[in-house]
């Protein structure tokens, strides 16, 4: 599964091509929200904590998550008066969708494998057969760091080139 570094890179090309114009392109608190909103499943790693159950790649990671995600930015921004809350809450949703989508393409090496994309409308766990990105480990081992740096370093190279490019393409849409 793709890390932290790989997510938020996702919801900031997110953020990028669903910004209308120059100002929301560039608003630093937009561009914050869609980051938080891509990187936001893995807060499940916490829950681990509440009940010592593993809960990582679970309801968060679906479709179900990031529409209710979508609704939540959605209602808040209607209460606090935004402008264009709906589209700021679709936004916020296809930023979540990206961490599903990351997930599903990342080597998985802990069970269950695959993510609970599909959640409410089915249970079953999906993974890739064809993983683009590496896993990231979950310890402070020489040999772990090293495989983690190497999984970043391949994650800025693949989604570093469609952040650029989604920017260059806006801007020349601008234009």
């Amino acid at each position: 599964m793709p890390s932290p570094v790989g997510h938020a890179l996702a919801g900031l090309t997110v953020h990028v091509l669903t910004a209308r114009d120059r100002a929301e392109r560039t608003s630093l608190g937009r561009a914050a929200l869609l980051v938080a909103a891509a990187t936001a499943p893995d807060l499940d790693l916490l829950f681990r904590f509440v009940d010592g159950r593993n809960h990582h790649q679970a309801e968060t990671h679906s479709v179900g998550a990031a529409a209710l995600a979508a609704l939540l930015v959605w209602a808040v921004a209607r209460v606090w008066r935004r402008p264009r809350a709906a589209a700021l809450g679709l936004a916020a949703g296809m930023a979540w969708l990206s961490h599903v989508l990351l997930d599903y393409l990342g080597a998985d090496t802990h069970p269950p494998i695959g993510i609970l994309a599909l959640w409410p409308f089915e249970s079953g766990y999906h993974h890739c057969p064809w993983p683009l990105f590496l896993d990231i480990g979950r310890t402070l081992e020489w040999a772990t760091l090293r495989h983690d740096a190497l999984a970043v370093g391949w994650e800025i190279l693949v989604l570093g080139p469609l952040l650029l490019a989604s920017w260059r393409l806006r801007v020349r849409a601008e234009a």
